[in-house]
Parts: C-alpha cells; sequence; structure tokens
C-alpha cells in the first residue's frame, strides 16, 4: 500500500491555512508553499479515509498546466 499525506506538519513555517485539500505555508513575505495532500473531499465534507497518490497526481497536473506552452499564450473568451 502506499504511503498517505492526509496532513502536512511544516514546523518550520508558519502555516497561512488549511483547505479541503491543500496546506498553504508562508516562506518569507511574498511566497507560498502549497501543499496537495491525499484528502478527498466531496460536497463540501472532507472524507475520513485519504487517497494513496491523489495529491502527486494534482501536483503533477497542475505543473504540466503551469509550464504548457498553451498557458503562456492568449486565450479567448467567449462574451
Amino acid at each position: 500500500m502506499l504511503d498517505t499525506l492526509y496532513e502536512s506538519d511544516l514546523k518550520s513555517l508558519p502555516l497561512l491555512m488549511r483547505g479541503k485539500v491543500r496546506d498553504v505555508y508562508a516562506i518569507g513575505t511574498d511566497h507560498l508553499l502549497i501543499v496537495t495532500t491525499d484528502r478527498l473531499s466531496a460536497f463540501d465534507v472532507v472524507m475520513p479515509d485519504p487517497v494513496p497518490g491523489k495529491g502527486a497526481v494534482l501536483t503533477a497536473v497542475s505543473n504540466f498546466c503551469f509550464t504548457s506552452p498553451a498557458t503562456s499564450s492568449p486565450t479567448t473568451w467567449p462574451g
């Protein structure tokens, strides 16, 4: 079975907020560290059992979107 991360606990950084899936820490005054956990939420309820690897998959998808050439080109929004 894979290890799961239900809640991060970085004592060296101040925790700014804990959302349903992500924990946000301050790094200095102008940077954030966003930790995507394996917590699962549905209908605004956090389920008691985390999904192994969920945080890693969400982070990989976000990384792809942020580094994809499509995100750096202009988009058109109808309306």
